[in-house]
């Protein structure tokens, strides 16, 4: 059930694409279906999925079959105690041939076999993590550069209302010429900044651009595709800190580095395990034929079944497993010093965002009202102007102001967005 819904999101992607619209929802599914970096760590898990096997932990029964048939020419000289038995032969011909079958058990090798297969069970559930990781970092991505582009496209049209002002301000110029009330120094300087704004305009249009270029990149699509969107960037205004802090527990980095611990703790039994006896059960059906031209035997065959328990002591091997259970031992700290790293890095990871995620929403309430009195200011100016009561400069330094409130207010917008994408990833909450 779950892989047909993801399979009726990625149709409605695609379905949305072909129409050149592009919703966050769409660009997320394309990238988890597309993503090369999703399927290289949907692949590990596949191969430790694979290798978890009681077989590859070496529990199960091998069986080897084994022939071998080997002709020779030999010279024969046997003397006996009776002179008339003796052979003297050259270029005698000679067969051996043997046949087996051999299958071989493990009975005991200080529970190495059992170790090996939980370290292969917990190499599944780290691999599982850290696709979920990547999962969230691909979300995570393509929301940021999705919401780059929504405020691009905001900053255009923030520039195109500046461009009806100074429109406005060249039409009253011209109006005021025709009746003799305005001098050509300030229609030209009117005409230069329409112009400048035409121009930048132009430049934002390049950069939208750009920003879909790069959103096609993380979807894995064709980077010259046509997609149209059309969307506002709303802030999530109730996230707490103390609730992101308790979800740092299910990051999946952190569970990974949870799952290394236990990796390298089941390593250190392996290698202890090393100096343990070890002890075998083999059984099997054996033939050998021999075969001589000339000789004492003429011919030799033997065959049938047999059993035999192999106990092997490790003694003495030159101290190379006591210095390899001391480097895995080494490894068990550094995976608990590499989780407490971890840890701190979230946890500061996790404040910081939210000191800019608060910082950003306090300035937004501000930053709001003073977009509202800078519209309010260009049209008092504007009206003033259009009753000779302002002048040229006036008008000049009301358009900066509300382009800067605009362009202001867009970015806080933006870095609320990006503070409140950063918490959800830190704490594994980002969803399709």
């Amino acid at each position: 059930m779950k892989k047909l819904l993801i399979l009726v999101c990625c149709l409605n992607a695609g379905m949305a694409l072909s129409q050149g619209r592009l919703t966050l929802s769409d660009a997320i599914n394309l990238a988890l279906k597309n993503s090369l970096d999703i399927q290289l760590a949907k692949n590990n898990v596949e191969i430790s999925t694979i290798n978890n096997h009681p077989g590859v932990a070496g529990a199960l029964p091998t069986v080897t079959a084994t022939a071998n048939d080997n002709e020779q020419i030999v010279s024969i000289n046997q003397k006996f105690p009776d002179p008339s038995r003796n052979t003297t032969r050259n270029n005698v011909s000679s067969n051996n041939l043997s046949v087996g079958v051999t299958g071989t058990i493990l009975l005991s090798n200080g529970y190495r076999v059992v170790t090996t297969k939980k370290r292969l069970n917990e190499l599944v559930i780290q691999n599982r993590y850290l696709l979920d990781a990547q999962i969230q970092n691909t979300m995570a991505a393509v929301a940021t550069r999705y919401y780059d582009v929504v405020r691009q496209q905001e900053f255009i049209k923030t520039i195109e209302q500046s461009i009806d002002v100074f429109q406005k301000r060249l039409d009253i110029l011209m109006a005021r010429k025709e009746a003799g009330l305005s001098n050509n120094a300030d229609i030209f300087q009117a005409r230069l900044d329409l112009n400048a704004q035409v121009q930048l305009k132009q430049q934002q249009a390049l950069v939208i651009q750009q920003g879909k270029t790069d959103l096609l990149n993380l979807l894995f699509l064709n980077p010259d595709s046509t997609i149209t969107i059309q969307d506002t960037i709303i802030v999530e205004r109730n996230l707490s800190l103390e609730n992101i802090r308790t979800k740092l527990k299910d990051n999946p980095q952190l569970l990974s580095a949870n799952e290394q611990i236990k990796i390298n703790e089941l390593i250190e039994k392996e290698t202890e395990a090393l100096g343990m006896p070890t002890l075998r059960a083999n059984t099997g059906y054996n033939f050998n034929n021999t075969r001589s031209g000339a000789g004492f035997i003429l011919q030799n065959q033997s065959y049938g079944p047999f059993i035999s328990l192999n106990l092997s002591i490790p003694i003495y091997n030159g101290t190379a497993f006591k210095r390899q259970q001391q480097v895995a031992e080494i490894n068990s700290k550094n995976a608990v010093l590499q989780k407490e790293t971890l840890v701190q890095t979230l946890e500061t990871g996790a404040v910081r965002t939210y000191q800019a995620y608060k910082n950003a929403l306090q300035q937004l309430e501000t930053e709001v009202e003073n977009y509202k009195l800078s519209m309010q200011l260009v049209d008092l100016v504007l009206k003033r102007f259009e009753l000779n009561q302002a002048t040229i400069i006036d008008v000049r330094q009301a358009q900066q102001s509300f382009e800067t409130s605009g362009f202001r207010l867009l970015n806080l917008n933006y870095t609320a967005k990006l503070a409140e994408i950063e918490l959800k990833r830190l704490a594994n909450q980002i969803t399709p």
